[in-house]
């Protein structure tokens, strides 16, 4: 570690604190109590293994305080710049660096207590009054597992459980729940959140709700969550969970829009791709169905064909021995247009139901495929151009080999709060909007450094053009991206960029928040000063 630097560091007297955290001290021990920890090779390292940025330092903070006392010190230099921008790490799941700080200073929010309360005052007329306060440092399986022994749940989830409450409330976290329910971010009540002010703020819709919106889907950029308060409803014992294929992509998109106007029968709708016969063994590992359906994917020489699987749920709870679950199913099934025989349903309890990509995870695991560069691009595509993105993907990113899945499946917009800082598309018809996930795996056998940055390049690519707006564009907008320059960035929010500038400046004036996002320029970094 660059000595230096750590006296610099020294020379900032706020940072020269007391702290009732238990933390690692440094091993040069200039600060005594530190709080500030030498690099780990995980904090410059993400899920998607693209971009590796090492900080000059950790924190591994013991509550909400030790964060503010950090980003106090840091904004409040008294040279333009502070010296040291700083990134909220949580369990890694970035894809692109967003939660690095090149030569700053990574906070790993999973030191904070993470404790989830349960708190159901009267839940006999609803679950108006039902909500967990939760750790933003907490997995939401954790959340889950506490939630389920109040008989209660969060509404909205994301597809993998093994992600933090502040990570995906600073993103917005979808799954096949959103269409009824919103994304997580719309299920939040309460935040507890330190500005890059070093202010420790409790928010609300009601409570200083201009820094609760700026923060739900705000990327890091105006505060570090540290606690969250989440709506709960009753969960299900069991959940029925139903498969059906198709070979249009019409009649895929048609059905999955009519199971989602379906908002109180149906309770879970998404969908993916078949592009051959490992798409439907992959997707099956935790599907307890046996699924007897081998299509011709034009094997023969002849043009490639491609299937689609819509897949929905609904909740079971129990009542007349399942029957009124199997009657929807019953009548659901009827009106929708899939390949007959071909669906197939289960019986799985709700846990499982929601933690189903672990079994996926563990399979990986097992393949060593896991723990290697994910190159994914996410879109958000208005309804009426559905088919238009799902061509561009078949003349680009199918074209050639394809590791991975690619989930597709339809939200609403109206479940969206226009007040938070999360960007969705324009979408004239009634609100209809789709989920392009390209969840692709670069194999290490197959796929090199080159092979990855030939697909990151192609998905920029395909981005650009899917993200162009007016004179026939598609008019997407990424999801979880890091984008390449600030003119992209002012492209991707849109008439929203006034406002994110605006209180960017209100929160975090001096631009120590979420560097890795690459918004909002700093050019005098941490390492650069003390070269």
């Amino acid at each position: 570690m660059d000595l230096r630097a750590l006296y610099m560091y020294a020379a900032v007297p706020a940072l020269l604190l007391c702290s009732a955290a238990t933390f690692i001290q440094s091993p040069t021990d200039v600060f005594g109590p530190v709080s500030l920890l030498e690099p780990t090779p995980s904090s410059a390292r993400d899920f998607g293994a693209v971009v590796s940025d090492a900080p000059f330092a950790i924190m591994r903070p013991g509550s909400a305080a030790d964060v503010a006392l950090l980003l106090r010190a840091l904004s409040s230099s008294a040279k333009p710049r502070p010296r040291a921008a700083v990134a909220a790490r949580g369990a890694g799941h970035s894809l692109q660096g967003q939660a690095q700080a090149r030569g700053g200073i990574v906070v790993e929010t999973r030191s904070l207590p993470r404790a989830v309360v349960v708190v159901a005052a009267d839940v006999s007329g609803g679950d108006a009054n039902a909500y967990a306060d939760v750790g933003a440092g907490a997995l939401w399986v954790e959340v889950l597992e506490e939630c389920l022994r109040a008989g209660l749940a969060p509404p909205s989830w994301t597809d993998y459980l093994y992600l933090t409450v502040g990570g995906t409330l600073s993103n917005a976290g979808i799954s096949g729940q959103a269409f009824k329910h919103g994304p997580q971010i719309s299920n939040v009540l309460q935040l507890q959140v330190v500005t890059g002010n070093g202010d420790v703020v409790t928010c609300s819709p009601t409570e200083s709700p201009d820094l609760f919106f700026a923060v739900l889907g705000g990327l890091g950029q105006f505060g570090i969550i540290t606690r969250a308060r989440i709506r709960l409803q009753h969960a299900p014992p069991k959940v029925r969970w139903v498969r059906a294929f198709y070979d249009s992509f019409e009649a895929f998109t048609q059905d999955q829009e009519l199971l989602i106007s379906m908002p109180e029968q149906i309770d879970y709708v998404e969908g993916f791709m078949v592009l051959n016969e490992h798409s439907i063994q992959s997707s099956s590992i935790a599907f307890p169905a046996h699924i007897d359906f081998s299509p011709d994917f034009g094997s023969d020489g002849s043009k490639k064909k491609v299937y689609y699987c819509v897949e929905f749920a609904v909740h079971d709870f129990q009542q007349d021995d399942g029957s009124t679950v199997d009657h929807v199913v019953e009548l659901v099934s009827g009106a929708m247009s899939y390949i007959r025989p071909h669906m197939y349903s289960a019986e799985v309890s709700y846990f499982d139901f929601l933690n189903r990509v672990r079994m996926e995870e563990e399979s990986l695991r097992i393949q060593g495929l896991w723990d290697v560069p994910h190159p994914w691009l996410n879109l958000f595509v208005p309804g009426h151009a559905v088919a238009r993105l799902k061509d561009l993907l078949m003349d680009t990113v199918l074209a050639g080999h394809f590791d991975g899945a690619i989930l597709v499946y339809p939200l609403l917009a109206d479940k969206w709060n226009k007040n938070t800082s999360a960007v969705l598309p324009s979408t004239p018809d009634g609100g209809v909007m789709y989920v392009f996930s390209v969840l692709r795996s670069a194999d290490p056998s197959r796929c090199g450094h080159r092979c990855v940055e030939e697909i990151l390049e192609q998905h920029r690519r395909v981005a650009d053009e899917a993200c162009r707006a007016g004179g026939g564009g598609i008019g997407a907008k990424q999801y979880l991206a890091r984008q390449p320059s600030q003119e992209h960035w002012r492209d991707h929010f849109g008439p929203g960029w006034d406002r994110l500038v605006a209180r960017k400046a209100r929160y975090d004036p001096v631009r120590v928040l979420g560097p890795g996002q690459g918004i909002f320029p700093w050019t005098d970094s941490a390492t650069s000063m003390w070269r």
